[in-house]
């Protein structure tokens, strides 16, 4: 109950918070450009909080924190006044009312520029890029890559972290050209490696991109030793505890926590009989792993984490990545820009078939994400942030009426034509616009709910 509140707490935050934005970009242009706001509300349905201000201007909190709007004063939705027909939205020009439709993606796009700046000059930490073991017939080791190797920069991208890594392999997998690895081997020598994008695939059908390129990472030794265990879970079950430390698995010896998550996952539903030290005392368990769905393979999971390492242990495994305020900024704006270009690339794919619906997010799934992302803390929610910023804005630019960017499409075809749309028009797209907002939200929660119930 405590992590679905938690999730539940994020997720409000995160959607109230961008929208917020989304919607200020609207309020913020229109009033600068002389159109009169009639009210600005974050989220639908009854108002839990409201507040008129000195200038007629309605400001709300409504009870459903999925979205939001801004009223403008506008002849098609009412009677104006006189006196105020020239504040009115549908009065103003072409470049006006396009600028004020423009600046709620605008906005979002610039509060992910600040949140990706945020997260640079703060710092990221995380695990340095140093390649384990490799597959002998996977991808990397056909590139050339070998143990031992660091992966430093991909498509010239610096790479000082894992999680930066995995960014810009997925970024570059939705190319046609060769994926350019610099790898900085065991001996100090740099090489660059070339990587054909097709061996990884589907993202979403095979979401461990370095599973598929037969990369291990490096990783300090971690005892086999419970640090926490679930309630409810195969572990807790079981009667493992906290301080267990595994010492066989089916006879096998079990030497580190590695080699005992990847024996646990190579078999879901099947028993395991366990060798355990507590307290002194040598006990004996039996184990059947749940099983879980990860792209086309089940693995085994038993809901047990490890007992964490202490600080000086990981020292040569750990980078951390920051940047000064000045600096950060150009990084800061190149991220939002390749995020919008792959958001944008994915949604492509997705369309042409080439990508599975899998790739789609919704509500379920951004509020897996934004619990687990505010769990581990204020660096990883701001990325976080960035991210459905940005996916926000890109969406909301789409040629779909109803959206942003239908009424862009509408304002485009009004200057070609060189006067407002017929009514008609206007009114069959926006029919068409609901239509498919519609199916794309049910297609969004189906795959949240496979996806859950996989």
């Amino acid at each position: 109950m405590e992590g679905f509140l938690i999730k539940l707490l994020a997720f409000v935050v995160a959607i109230g918070l961008l929208v917020s934005v989304h919607e200020f970009g609207h309020f913020w242009v229109a009033r600068r450009l002389g159109i009169r706001v009639l009210r600005f509300s974050i989220g639908f349905g009854r108002p839990l909080w409201r507040r008129e201000a000195a200038d007629g201007t309605e400001y709300v909190v409504a009870a459903i924190p999925l979205g939001g709007y801004v009223k403008m004063l506008d002849e098609r939705e009412g009677p104006v006044p006189p006196a105020e027909l020239s504040r009115a939205f549908n009065r103003q020009s072409l470049g006006i009312r396009s600028a004020v439709v423009a600046a709620g993606p605008v906005f979002n796009f610039l509060f992910a520029i600040l949140a990706f700046w945020l997260v640079l000059v703060i710092g990221e930490i995380g695990a340095r890029p140093l390649v384990g073991e490799v597959a002998p017939d996977g991808p990397a080791a056909q590139a050339g890559l070998v143990p031992g190797s660091e992966i430093v920069a991909v498509d010239g991208e610096a790479t000082p972290t894992w999680g930066l890594v995995m960014q810009a392999l997925a970024e570059a997998s939705l190319s046609s050209d060769p994926i350019r690895i610099r790898a900085r081997l065991p001996d100090g020598e740099e090489r660059e490696l070339s990587l054909p994008p097709e061996r990884i695939g589907d993202i979403a059908e095979q979401p461990d991109l370095l599973e598929i390129l037969g990369i291990e990472p490096d990783r300090p030794p971690v005892p086999p030793v419970i640090g926490k265990v679930l309630a409810g879970e195969p572990a807790a079950q079981a009667g493992l505890r906290p301080g267990d430390r595994i010492i066989e698995a089916d006879g096998r010896a079990i030497p580190d926590w590695a080699d005992w998550v990847r024996y646990v996952q190579d078999r879901p539903g099947r028993p395991i009989r366990l060798r355990v030290e507590r307290d002194g005392r040598e006990l004996e368990l039996e184990l059947i792993p749940a099983s879980r769905k990860v792209g086309d393979r089940e693995i085994g999971r038993i809901g047990a984490v490890n007992r964490p390492l202490e600080e000086d242990a990981l020292a040569h495994w750990r980078a951390e990545y920051r940047l000064d305020p000045l600096a950060a900024l150009p990084v800061a704006v190149s991220r939002t820009l390749e995020y919008s270009v792959l958001t944008l690339k994915v949604i492509w794919r997705i369309l042409t078939g080439q990508a599975s619906v899998q790739n789609l997010s919704g509500p379920l799934s951004i509020a897996d994400a934004a619990g687990t992302t505010a769990s581990y803390g204020l660096v990883s929610f701001l990325r976080f942030l960035a991210i459905v910023s940005i996916s926000l804005g890109v969406l909301n630019l789409l040629p779909i009426p109803v959206l942003d960017g239908g009424h862009l499409l509408f304002f485009l075809l009004e200057a070609v034509r060189g006067g407002p749309l017929p009514e008609r028009w206007l009114e069959q797209g926006q029919r068409i616009g609901l239509a498919l907002l519609a199916a794309i939200m049910a297609l969004a929660f189906y795959v949240d709910i496979v996806r859950y119930l996989q």
